[in-house]
C-alpha cells in the first residue's frame, strides 16, 4: 500500500519541504509516502467553479491508481490521531493506495468531495496550505507509529 499527499499549490517554503522530506524518509518501506504538488489553475477572469474544476482534473490525473481518496476540508470530520491510526490500520488490511487531497486557495471541488471515501479536517484552526502538508506528513508517520506500537506517540 502506498500513501500520497496531493497538494494543490506552488513550491512550499524550504522548511516545509525539509520537514515533509523527513517524515517521508521515516515511513516504513511497506507504507511509502509521497508528496505531490499539483499546479493551481491561474486565476485570470475565471470563476471559482472553473478554477476548482480545472484543479479537479489535475488531481484526478495525479491520483490514478489510488483506490481511496481522503479530502482534507475545514468542514470535514474531526479525526483524532488514534482514530487516524485505526483508519490506517484498516486500510492496510484491505489494501489499495490512498490519496490525501489538500486543495488550493479556493478549496476542493464539490464533485471531488462527493467522490471521496471521506473528508477529514486537521484542525479547527485555519492553516496555511503548506503547513497542512507538513502536519499531515507528521500525523501519518505518527499513525503508523501507533499501529506498529513504536514509542514515538505517547498517550496520556
Amino acid at each position: 500500500m502506498k500513501l500520497a499527499i496531493l497538494a494543490v499549490g506552488h513550491k512550499p517554503p524550504a522548511w516545509v519541504a525539509a520537514g515533509c522530506a523527513e517524515y517521508v524518509k521515516r515511513m516504513p518501506r511497506e507504507l511509502p509516502l509521497s508528496v505531490i504538488e499539483v499546479k493551481p489553475e491561474p486565476r485570470g477572469s475565471k470563476s471559482r467553479e472553473q478554477l476548482l474544476a480545472a484543479e479537479r482534473t489535475r488531481l484526478l490525473v495525479a491520483m490514478q491508481g489510488c483506490e481511496r481518496m481522503v479530502v482534507l476540508d475545514e468542514r470535514g470530520v474531526d479525526l483524532p490521531t488514534l482514530k487516524l491510526a485505526e483508519r490506517l490500520e484498516g486500510w492496510m488490511r484491505v489494501g489499495g493506495d490512498t490519496a490525501f487531497v489538500i486543495g488550493g486557495a479556493d478549496g476542493v471541488d464539490e464533485t471531488l468531495k462527493r467522490q471521496a471515501s471521506e473528508c477529514i479536517r486537521l484542525s479547527s484552526l485555519t492553516l496555511p496550505h503548506a503547513l497542512a502538508r507538513l502536519i499531515l506528513c507528521e500525523q501519518l508517520y505518527r499513525a503508523i507509529s501507533i499501529v506498529r506500537k513504536h514509542p514515538y506517540h505517547r498517550e496520556g
